[in-house]
């Protein structure tokens, strides 16, 4: 036990962490198959790191950023050997998503997050009405000019890594979204590309997030245990099942973290960001 406290710092108990661990699992399962895993990892954190006081909100950030990225490294080592990551788009949109994640963590020092709430609670209906209206999910890619696509991805990567630095549920949802509806990518090679440029923002988030002191390494250690099981085995379904479980679990994704927005906003204090 005294290993344990040393680990974390003395400020979570044992039963806690575990807690939070089961919250990871469930949130990087979900992650592996059609991102959003942050709607269920954030508020585990939140909940278990609720008698921090002042520095529950961003240790909490902080310390999901470490166990995603951990995770995140091994649903992507699945995607890469079931060769469902197109290369040519991931490694310029992981650049700009690196680049993006760090802005975001340093804007989210700087300003008010109720701005972007307020802005997600109108596009994320609209998304979710949009998703729920295409009929046919692609399992080929579609017919897409190559420098348009390139175009559209490295767009996306350097918006939505901002997001995910600044804010973060959801990200990889969003990632997913645009790069088969606008992108043309097919519902597995979108999953696995997304990925990589997914990495890329949760390690330029976390980067940022260790310079400011606000990840408790042992907490997100053991939780990236937990992590990187269920993003293994939600990376599995996705590569088997492609479009028929991508679908519906972007569409629950996107219909759960209108939810979280609104809580937010609504109960700020069950939060700890009033």
């Amino acid at each position: 036990m005294n290993i344990f406290n040393y680990l974390v710092d003395g400020r979570v108990e044992l039963w806690i962490v575990l807690l939070i661990s089961a919250g990871v699992f469930f949130a990087s399962f979900m992650d592996g198959i059609g991102g959003g895993g942050g709607i269920v990892s954030v508020p585990s954190y939140l909940i278990g790191f609720s008698k921090l006081g002042a520095d529950q909100t961003h240790l909490a950030f902080g310390t999901n950023k470490l166990s995603a990225a951990i995770g995140t490294i091994f649903s992507l080592a699945r995607f890469i050997k079931n060769k469902c990551v197109i290369w040519r788009l991931a490694l310029p949109g992981m650049v700009l998503a690196y680049l993006g994640a760090m802005g975001g963590a340093w804007l989210k020092a700087c300003t008010r997050p109720e701005v972007l709430k307020y802005l997600l609670l109108v596009v994320l209906p609209l998304m979710a009405f949009f998703t729920l209206r295409t009929k046919n999910w692609p399992e080929t890619p579609g017919e897409i000019a190559k420098g348009k696509q390139l175009l559209i991805v490295c767009l996306a990567a350097l918006i939505i890594g901002a997001y995910d630095g600044y804010y973060g549920p959801g990200c990889g949802t969003l990632l997913m979204l645009v790069c088969i509806r606008f992108g043309k990518l097919d519902s597995r090679n979108a999953a696995g590309t997304v990925k990589v440029i997914n990495l890329a923002s949760n390690v330029g988030g976390l980067v940022t997030d260790c310079m400011m002191g606000s990840v408790l390494y042992g907490v997100g250690l053991i939780a990236a245990a937990a992590s990187i099981l269920g993003h293994y085995l939600g990376a599995g379904v996705t590569i088997k099942n492609g479009s028929k479980i991508i679908k519906p679990a972007i569409i629950t994704v996107l219909l759960m973290l209108t939810v979280y927005v609104v809580s937010q906003l609504i109960w700020p204090e069950f939060w700890g960001i009033a």
